[in-house]
């Protein structure tokens, strides 16, 4: 966190800039925003953190206005952070940014007091407008996700299924690319890695996996894994 540090500063009086904090795991991430957020008249980045603990310990330092939120920390739930970030600071806008973009997620993330849910095939100057529209009262959701929730709702209940059938997901088939992702993640490959031996930017990637974790209906790569390899997605390793 210490190269992050020596690049937040501010340009102009903190109460003339939005105050902006970020929790996130990812360094790269964390760099590349808080460069955008440096270089965005009127931004101004407070702190970032890259866990829950931290995140916490961070909170009551000085008014946020906006935060952006994680929701797979390595120590805890971003839905943590949420809660307390409208505790702390009731008029301070939260926004989501993750991989996931399931319907659970993003109700859980609602409930805790998030105002805006968007995912990380986003660029960091794109996040930058979807944090002034958060500040000037928006609400930015993911499209995809958005469109999601809309056609979940409108769908009918399905049947009961009868005590003697057990009830099983049906199987999705996986893209070549998605198989190819879930193996070198199988291998402890990184983001950038993957990126690297596909061919590909990290935020494709990104958005591999979070086909890869809605096909397979998990939350974890670890998760993944073994659902992959018990579906057949593995087979050839």
């Amino acid at each position: 966190m210490g190269k992050i540090n020596k690049i937040i500063g501010g340009r102009v009086s903190r109460e003339a800039c939005i105050n902006v904090a970020m929790v996130e795991d990812d360094a790269a991430c964390l760099q590349a925003l808080a460069h955008a957020v440096q270089a965005a008249e009127g931004l101004r980045m407070a702190w970032m953190a890259a866990s829950r603990g931290e995140a916490m310990a961070c909170l009551p330092r000085e008014r946020l206005d906006v935060l952006l939120v994680d929701l797979g920390l390595p120590d805890g739930s971003g839905l943590d952070v949420i809660a307390a970030a409208r505790t702390c600071w009731p008029d301070c806008a939260v926004m989501v940014s993750t991989i996931f973009g399931d319907e659970t997620h993003v109700l859980r993330a609602i409930e805790a007091g998030a105002m805006g849910y968007v995912l990380k095939d986003l660029s960091a100057g794109q996040l930058v407008t979807e944090i002034r529209s958060l500040h000037a009262g928006g609400s930015p959701i993911n499209p995809m996700v958005a469109r999601k929730l809309l056609m979940q709702r409108a769908m009918p209940a399905p049947p009961p299924v009868p005590p003697s059938l057990p009830a099983t997901a049906p199987a999705v088939s996986p893209s070549a690319r998605e198989v190819e992702t879930l193996r070198l993640v199988s291998r402890g490959y990184t983001v950038e890695e993957v990126a690297g031996a596909l061919g590909v930017s990290p935020h494709t990637v990104q958005t591999f996996v979070r086909r890869i974790y809605t096909k397979l209906q998990v939350n974890s790569r670890a998760a993944a894994v073994r659902e992959g390899t018990r579906q057949g997605w593995l087979s050839d390793d």
